[in-house]
């Protein structure tokens, strides 16, 4: 099953390999993996055994066209051939987005390409997917072998719904990325139809933080703090003790987040402006996280937060002294980080 990565824009997409023991399974993933640029390949992996090629898998995320904004990974694995493996193929099998077919042109070998797509059909049966409606791609390798089986034949006996299919050679590369392209397409307008992509949000402005003129910063945010809630004629005013323990920057917290918030806040009120500084300080390190490891400045441009005003931040709470206006910049720069945070509809709500 496809994964969204929202703060990425990459959605992740699962492809195997399947097809009886060594009809160019690794092969065509090796072939595959040297046909792609260093930058856009991961490392890949292979567990070969005594019986078979591979054991368990061969890993390899490639990138690929976009579906809307986001961009499409792919994981792509080998199962291995011999049906006694069939629990690890099971496994390797789960949550596929798509697979290749790899047959056996070898004319000793229709009974094992037979066993092997009645296998897969059975596999996708026990996850809930009808192979009829799952993208898959057939590929007729070791057609260069000196009397292969005719191509009709193969059509007629692995292919009677007519899905994509290629002669290959695997050892040279022919038909090998014709395959994976036919593949990736199918792949993606299934994701298109599944609707995977998340609706995007409309991007919220903010206005960009002042770095001079703190009194200035420091009455903004004292505006914020200070406005009384607008009371419709119908409702009771709210109780006195409401702003304190909610905040208009504790309002714009998720749970996880909303005590370090409101304890900045509580700082800023009681003019201790270093503790005020070093709870922004933990607070925005809490929600910078949810956009994924890495350094506070990589976290930040992925919110859409200026980095420089994160490593702003880190200076002044590293002073050990702070003052109004130190104190007012770090409240702003919280809220800038929760409102971005929730344009990015993170963190993801449990139900």
């Amino acid at each position: 099953m496809s994964t969204v990565n929202v703060m990425a824009r990459e959605i992740s997409a699962k492809v195997v390999f399947y097809g009886p023991g060594l009809s160019g399974k690794t092969t065509t993933l090796k072939r595959i993996y040297d046909s792609i640029k260093p930058s856009l390949r991961g490392e890949l992996m292979s567990l070969p055994t005594e019986a078979d090629r591979t054991l368990f898998f061969d890993f390899l995320p490639v990138r690929v066209e976009r579906v809307g904004e986001y961009s499409v990974r792919l994981a792509l694995y080998t199962v291995p051939g011999q049906v006694f493996y069939n629990a690890t193929r099971k496994l390797v099998l789960q949550g596929a987005d798509g697979v290749v077919f790899v047959a056996d042109s070898n004319p000793g070998a229709m009974d094992s390409n037979r066993e092997s797509m009645a296998n897969l059909e059975e596999n996708l049966a026990e996850h809930g997917i009808r192979l009829e409606q799952f993208p898959l791609v057939i590929q007729y390798n070791k057609r260069d072998l000196p009397d292969p089986v005719p191509l009709a034949q193969m059509r007629a006996e692995l292919n009677p719904r007519g899905v994509p299919d290629f002669e290959t050679c695997a050892t040279s590369g022919q038909g090998v990325l014709d395959a994976m392209k036919a593949l990736i397409r199918l792949v993606i307008k299934d994701l298109r139809a599944k609707r995977v992509v998340p609706t995007p949000k409309k991007k919220t402005e903010l206005p960009a933080l002042q770095r001079d003129g703190g009194a200035d910063l420091e009455a903004q945010i004292r505006e914020h703090l200070d406005a009384p809630k607008p009371v419709t004629s119908d409702e009771a005013p709210p109780a006195p003790s409401l702003r304190a323990s909610l905040g208009p920057v504790a309002a714009l917290a998720p749970a996880a987040l909303i005590d370090p918030v409101r304890a900045a806040e509580a700082c800023f009120d009681h003019g201790d402006y270093l503790a005020c500084v070093t709870a922004c300080r933990e607070a925005i390190h809490r929600a910078l996280a949810f956009a994924g490891d890495g350094p506070p400045g990589a976290q930040a441009y992925l919110l859409g937060v200026d980095g420089r005003d994160v490593l702003a931040l880190e200076t002044r709470a590293a002073q050990g002294i702070a003052r109004v206006d130190d104190a007012a910049f770090s409240l702003y720069l919280l809220m800038q980080v929760l409102v971005r945070l929730t344009a990015a509809g993170l963190p993801t709500p449990t139900h």
